[in-house]
């Protein structure tokens, strides 16, 4: 119960294991940066600074100093690792990890040719470190489309048994791709295939960049659930879909 006398799903608190709101930063301006961080820092648990940007940010090192002070961590988006595995690089990613300080790696395989047991390898090698987020689902519609709910459960279990902290599953900054079809509908075949194969909701973090998506992923698995790619100004708005104070989620919180 809120001070107001509402009724209201119980949020956990920070830091949290589950019920992250993850933001990403596709490159946004300093002081929209700092001024999102400063009002909400309460709402958010991580940023991900998507795919590359981070190497194309002049302020990159001002925005970490910002978060690690209002106590938000961060990470580097997948691609990021992509490009260094793709140059044959990875002891140079590990560096520049280190250089920010990061305690959390992303490790995916959305866009390289990368089979998901060699990923796992590199989920295991970094979890050794690092906090490790894994991804599952391709960053390309045709390829994704070829992904069947069986694959997706394998590639899951299997980056958690090599010591991912949590799974994300794919769905692109458009919501297009992985765990969606083009038009930004739900692949039910694979959402309902993850909810029934027992996996505990707590170790996945469902990428939902849009109203849409988070809502249903609200309805579906409830106010805590784990979400990702959140646009700098849905800060709020997502969170008043966690309680109910947004029409959409209005009725499936009490009365």
């Amino acid at each position: 119960m809120t001070e107001t006398g509402l009724i209201l799903p119980k949020r956990e608190v920070k830091p949290r294991e589950k019920g992250l709101t993850i933001l990403i930063d596709n490159g946004a301006p300093l002081n929209l940066f700092l001024d999102t961080i400063k009002s909400s820092n309460a709402y958010i648990d991580l940023v991900k600074f998507g795919w590359g940007t981070s190497l194309v940010t002049d302020s990159l090192e001002q925005k970490i100093d910002y978060l690690t002070e209002h106590g938000v961590d961060f990470f580097f988006g997948g691609t990021l690792f992509e490009k260094f595995l793709n140059q044959d690089k990875i002891d140079e990613f590990y560096n520049y990890c280190k250089k920010y300080k990061c305690s959390y790696v992303e490790i995916s395989n959305g866009t390289v040719a990368l089979s998901n047991h060699e990923k796992a390898g590199f989920v295991a090698d970094f979890s050794r470190e690092f906090t490790v987020f894994s991804e599952v689902g391709d960053k390309d519609a045709d390829k994704a489309n070829d992904q069947d709910s069986a694959e997706w459960l394998e590639n899951i279990h299997e980056d958690l048994e090599a010591g991912a902290a949590k799974v994300i599953t794919e769905a692109r900054e458009s919501g297009s791709s992985g765990i969606c079809s083009e038009d930004g509908a739900i692949r039910m075949d694979i959402f309902d295939q993850i909810i029934d194969s027992g996996i505990s909701l707590d170790k996945l973090i469902f990428e939902a960049p849009n109203k849409q998506m988070q809502t249903f992923f609200i309805e579906q698995v409830g106010p805590n659930v784990n979400l990702a790619n959140i646009a700098m100004l849905d800060v709020i708005s997502l969170e008043t879909l966690r309680l109910g104070l947004r029409s959409d989620t209005f009725h499936l919180f009490g009365t």
